[in-house]
């Protein structure tokens, strides 16, 4: 029994407990310029020489897998421009086939209505404009119906050899774990990516990360005990 007067006694007050309302883990610190280098080297010495998985032909077909590529896997583009290709390897070619025949293709493909608008109207402009060339300037590109800021940096990138690292899911995923970079959108990221990559190394640098990102540094579960950087990583889940 209680030794307090009914007059005398107070509610207690309800505990709050720091479970019920967690801070959120801090982001690691970017890694230093010297960690950087490393990491590129033991890229480069284990893959010398990447490359993209969208099969192309020319730069014009390149643009164009990139374009289809967008919410699509890259084995599910290959598998619509392995039968695209072979007939419409030109702007001209894909202006012959039209938006049906081009549509009818990549049917497979999520959006494909947009994309084949896009893939004639890209075409229509080429022609009437580039002389049915692709361009080689980020300005040009990007003026292109469907053509954005990271399908212009992949064409840059792999058709004409100028260093631009077009960061996708995977790249804005892995750039922040390491973590390269404190960013909030793959948009954001790409400036002070491509300002941290060392030169010799900003070539393959998109293949590097893209791959790295889509077979090691997974989404849900990174495969952290197979990864050749993982005493350099400083991502506070990792799964070793």
């Amino acid at each position: 029994m209680s030794d307090l007067k009914p007059s005398s006694r107070r509610k207690a007050k309800p505990q709050i407990t720091a479970s019920l309302s967690p801070k959120p883990a801090r982001q690691p610190k970017p890694v230093d310029k010297a960690t950087v280098l490393e990491i590129f080297r033991r890229f480069e010495a284990a893959n010398p020489h990447p490359e993209g998985e969208l099969e192309y032909v020319n730069s014009y077909t390149l643009l164009v897998a990139v374009l289809l590529s967008a919410q699509s896997t890259d084995v599910g583009v290959n598998k619509a421009t392995r039968a695209l290709f072979p007939i419409a390897d030109t702007p001209e070619k894909m202006l012959a086939l039209g938006e049906e025949g081009v549509r009818e293709r990549v049917k497979t493909l999520n959006y494909f209505n947009t994309k084949a608008k896009n893939v004639i109207a890209m075409s229509k402009r080429l022609v009437e404009e580039f002389g049915g060339e692709v361009p080689r300037s980020m300005e040009a590109l990007t003026t292109l119906p469907g053509v954005g800021r990271k399908t212009a940096s992949v064409v840059m990138n792999i058709a004409f050899r100028i260093p631009h690292i077009a960061v996708d899911t995977h790249i804005f995923r892995v750039a922040n774990r390491i973590p390269f970079v404190n960013t909030k959108t793959p948009l954001e990221t790409q400036g002070p990516l491509e300002k941290l990559v060392p030169d010799e190394f900003k070539l393959h640098a998109h293949h590097w990360l893209i791959l790295h990102g889509r077979y090691i540094c997974k989404a849900r579960v990174p495969e952290c005990a197979r990864c050749l950087i993982n005493d350099l990583c400083r991502y506070p889940a990792k799964t070793l």
